[in-house]
């Protein structure tokens, strides 16, 4: 170990887990570029992370590495709640609480909201699921709309793991997620470097309006900007839907055409290829991504997408799982952890392990895990 322990953390020693494939049909919208072997076979860890002091995301922060328990002691019961499984990037999740349950000897039960404007949904997929759960591992909807929950499920003993998305409750047991301002602060840094300095114009797509991920993200890529010569001309909210992205897009392009980037959520980035190419305009507007899917990886293999960087999706629903098997079993954990952050181009991509974000080809949504199975 290489960084100074927070107050709370893993010391247990652990072996390095291999990552297994499963599942038939892939379910990806985004072609077949990324390598069938993209997880299989691939220890995950010891992973680089990053570490926060708290769960404040402006808390001190140093750097580290992450390493699982062998085992969970007994066949817990873990439900995971995620907003939907419409895009690659919650199969990426999927994979990750999926593998990482089943490698520890738990039970795992997903439920998923069908979009980010169903919260009530979401709230009562988790109070159900919790009647059986023993801890909860939650990808929330909305920034505040589920802090009553949260409280209710903290009373009555069951940790919460906030996953992804990020809630501002205080009383979840942990986190595992990045800061979407880092990932949107170092895309825009990109576009700075990109654009060579020179005046552009730039249509930003922040993901849904009340997700406490996009809220960050538009922090962090306006702020990152303020000094330079890039002038966002729109900003186009909406929910990552590859439809409801894909009609923002054409919104954009007919009320500004002369714009020189499309930059957005991974979802954005996909959907922008086929648009640009059918417009003739692909030679004309670059497009980046602020997180990472199959869809951007393809992309950037084929040109249609230039950069995006990785959160690592697949391991943050890995530690989420140990992070809640570690706070049933009073063991020592890390409060607040997230993969470093990787941003991916042409010319990195042939050094970037994809096994740490992408779900391997053939990987269906899995909902439930048995321990033993």
């Amino acid at each position: 170990m290489h960084f100074r322990y927070p107050a709370v953390l893993a010391t247990s020693a652990a072996a390095l887990l291999a990552l297994t494939a499963c599942g038939s049909a892939s379910t990806t919208e985004s072609g077949g570029d990324t390598p069938a072997s993209a997880a299989a076979g691939k220890s995950w860890a010891p992973a680089k992370v990053d570490i926060w002091a708290d769960l404040a995301m402006d808390s001190e922060r140093s750097k580290g590495e992450y390493t699982p328990l062998d085992k969970a002691e007994k066949p817990w019961n873990i439900c995971v709640s995620v907003p939907h499984m419409k895009d690659a990037y919650w199969l990426g999740l999927n994979y990750g609480v999926a593998e990482q349950a089943r490698e520890s000897g738990v039970n795992m039960t997903m439920v998923e909201a069908g979009g980010y404007e169903n919260l009530d949904k979401q709230t009562q997929q988790i109070e159900d699921c919790a009647q059986s759960a023993d801890a909860l591992v939650i990808g929330a909807i909305s920034y505040d709309g589920l802090n009553k929950t949260v409280d209710r499920l903290a009373a009555a003993g069951k940790p919460v793991i906030d996953v992804v998305n990020g809630m501002s409750s205080d009383k979840v047991t942990a986190k595992s997620l990045v800061s979407f301002n880092d990932l949107a602060d170092i895309t825009a840094k990109w576009l700075i470097e990109d654009s060579k300095g020179e005046a552009v114009k730039v249509a930003w797509f922040p993901g849904p309006s009340g997700a406490g991920w996009a809220e960050a993200g538009e922090e962090g890529f306006k702020a990152a900007l303020k000094d330079s010569k890039v002038e966002v001309v729109d900003t186009k909210w909406g929910d990552t839907g590859k439809d409801a992205q894909s009609r923002l897009i054409e919104d954009v392009l007919a009320a500004h055409p002369d714009i020189d980037y499309i930059i957005g959520t991974a979802v954005t980035a996909e959907a922008a290829g086929p648009i640009l190419r059918d417009r003739s305009l692909s030679d004309k507007i670059r497009v980046a991504g602020y997180y990472f899917t199959p869809g951007t990886y393809t992309g950037i293999q084929r040109g249609t997408v230039q950069a995006a960087p990785s959160d690592s999706t697949a391991l943050q629903g890995r530690i989420a799982i140990d992070q809640a098997i570690r706070a049933l079993e009073k063991k020592e954990f890390m409060k607040h952890v997230g993969p470093e952050l990787v941003m991916v181009t042409k010319d990195t991509l042939g050094d970037f392990d994809v096994a740490t974000t992408l779900a391997p080809d053939g990987w269906s949504p899995t909902f439930t895990v048995k321990a033993g199975s």
